[in-house]
């Protein structure tokens, strides 16, 4: 082992608090493993926008107790010298069902109460929503949530929100990670919880907490609706998470009686026994649910995933039911919320890969869209920007089954997202009309809007294919003429009127307009070989059916994704 390493290893141990993860280096050291400690030590898990995420297990490219207070300690730090009155305010902390959550979010606690900080911490386990909600309810400095979402079992993450009550960004992201490093270099002190109650540091945010989240949704006009709620049949799973609880206390409050919980799911389970994978966007994922919904024959199969902030929606459609895409949702909320918004709070957005249906939706209910790059940090944050007496924030969403619905949550919403979908569903039953009618309906009017996003794997000639994009530019995708570019990267659009600039933050993206309206969205991966496409094409409706038109359009997208990639990879 050369003496860089040793040095490492020998300063980590000294201040490693945590006896089993000593313990797990330990037997990589007697083991000999120097290639698994040098990828344990090489560098630090990175923290950016999302705050942490990765995998449980010791050393500094994991999630484990030292990582985290570090993090704690360098968040801390940063809140004090950028908010006069950060720790009078305090930070509100929050966790998940996973097995590590709760000890990482008390350390999370002790470590800012050290520092003065006043910590407003869930006596439970808390969905992520509910954090964000309690930065803006509580009026504190900051929010922080102990989460992997929808990961694997064997990941945790640490999520932050600024005073804002959205995730952070730029500056903020950078100025917390420099803290961290800074942080990472001596002795973390921490200040035991039942101290820091007593010194009057620490607020337990226990059931009345909860209950005020509660009261907000009720307090809000888009969240009510006058529809008889009898007839909705709903299954609901929460995905071995945290919802459930809220869930059916939201629903309940609604007026929906006949709600299905899937049992074997309800209970907060870290190890997720009954999903391969436990993200409802994943195949198989929802089987459970749908299997609940039949057994009741519900008219909606409903999933958040394990941190509640995500919602997938199964929907009855002759004798069996049909998962919805994230996009569909995100249209459906959009078209439901705009009509039944007043006129001043018809401000929508959403992202670059997901559907530009939601502009048409919105221009035809004399609402305002706007679009931003991958994320609801920046959903959020540019919603805040563009927001004004005049045109009030409505809605969001992004195609990866996030959702937010009025400020209640400066963040997705799984929860909200799902009381508002049941009444979208209450009231088209008021209607004497299905949801497939009723999505017809829409797509009549504007066109069927068909999305799908397909990773692409490159060799080591393709690897630089964003720089080969740039340099010679496609005219044609597909058999059909390209009329625009936007460069992303480069801050430009390129179109027969010339070069106009754009108003997104700097990425690597790359936006293919076509001359049948259809959009390819190309995302070089800047970690691995690989490279993320998102297609759409518009299908006219005319005298089709919806079924005929489906085809259809289904037809052209698989072409257009198949001679797409045949083109770039040659």
């Amino acid at each position: 082992m050369d003496s860089q390493l040793a040095l490492q290893l020998k300063h980590w141990l000294a201040l490693d608090p945590e006896q089993a993860t000593k313990v797990e280096l330990a037997k990589l050291i007697n083991a000999g493993d120097e290639q698994e400690l040098r990828r344990r030590f090489d560098g630090r898990l990175a923290f950016g926008t999302a705050g942490l995420r990765g995998v449980v297990g010791a050393g500094p490219t994991r999630m484990n107790l030292l990582v985290i207070r570090q993090t704690a300690a360098g968040l801390g730090h940063y809140l004090l010298s950028q908010i006069a009155d950060a720790a009078e305010r305090g930070v509100v902390v929050g966790y998940d069902g996973r097995p590590d959550s709760k000890r990482f979010a008390h350390t999370t606690a002790e470590v800012l109460c050290s520092l003065g900080i006043k910590v407003h911490l869930t006596d439970q386990v808390s969905p992520t929503p509910l954090v964000a909600f309690g930065v803006t309810h509580l009026n504190a400095a900051a929010g922080v949530v102990v989460t992997a979402s929808h990961n694997p079992p064997e990941y945790n993450g640490f999520k932050v929100y600024w005073s804002n009550g959205a995730q952070i960004i730029a500056p903020h992201d950078a100025g917390i990670a420099a803290c961290i490093e800074q942080a990472a270099t001596t002795e973390v002190r921490i200040l035991p919880l039942e101290r820091a109650l007593q010194q009057q540091l620490l607020h337990w945010l226990d059931d009345s907490f909860f209950g005020a989240y509660q009261t907000a949704v009720s307090a809000s006009a888009l969240l009510q609706s006058a529809a008889d709620t009898d007839a909705v049949v709903i299954a609901y799973t929460a995905m071995h998470g945290v919802g459930a609880k809220m869930a059916k206390r939201l629903l309940a409050q609604a007026g929906f009686k006949q709600v299905y919980s899937v049992a074997a799911q309800e209970q907060p389970d870290g190890s997720f026994p009954t999903v391969k994978f436990p993200n409802p966007e994943e195949p198989g994922a929802m089987d459970l649910v749908i299997d609940e919904a039949r057994k009741h024959d519900a008219l909606i199969a409903c999933a958040n995933d394990p941190d509640a902030d995500r919602l997938a929606v199964a929907v009855k459609r002759g004798s069996d039911y049909q998962q919805l895409t994230g996009d569909q949702v995100g249209l459906l909320l959009g078209h439901y919320l705009l009509h039944k918004a007043p006129a001043e709070q018809r401000l929508v957005g959403t992202t670059i890969v997901s559907s530009s249906m939601l502009a048409a939706i919105a221009a035809s209910a004399g609402g305002k869209c706007f679009t931003t790059l991958t994320g609801f940090k920046w959903l959020t944050n540019v919603a805040m920007q563009q927001a004004t007496a005049s045109q009030q924030f409505l809605f969001a969403y992004e195609e990866a089954l996030g959702y937010t619905i009025d400020t209640i949550v400066r963040d997705k919403d799984g929860l909200t997202a799902l009381l508002a979908f049941a009444q979208l569903m209450a009231e088209l039953i008021a209607e004497d009309k299905t949801l497939w009618q009723h999505l017809d309906e829409i797509y009549r009017q504007h066109g069927m809007y068909l999305n799908k996003q397909v990773s692409i794997a490159l060799s080591e000639q393709t690897m630089d294919i964003g720089t080969q994009l740039r340099n010679q530019p496609p005219s044609v995708i597909g058999g059909v003429a390209v009329v625009a570019i936007e460069d992303v990267k480069r801050g430009v659009r390129i179109d027969a009127d010339g070069e106009q600039a754009l108003t997104l933050p700097k990425s690597d993206v790359l936006i293919y307009h076509l001359q049948d309206h259809s959009r390819v969205v190309v995302r070089p991966s800047g970690t691995e070989p690989k490279l993320k496409c998102y297609y759409q094409v518009v299908q006219p409706m005319g005298l089709d059916t919806y079924a005929v038109a489906e085809v259809k359009g289904t037809e052209r997208l698989t072409k257009l994704i198949s001679r797409h990639q045949q083109s770039l990879l040659g």
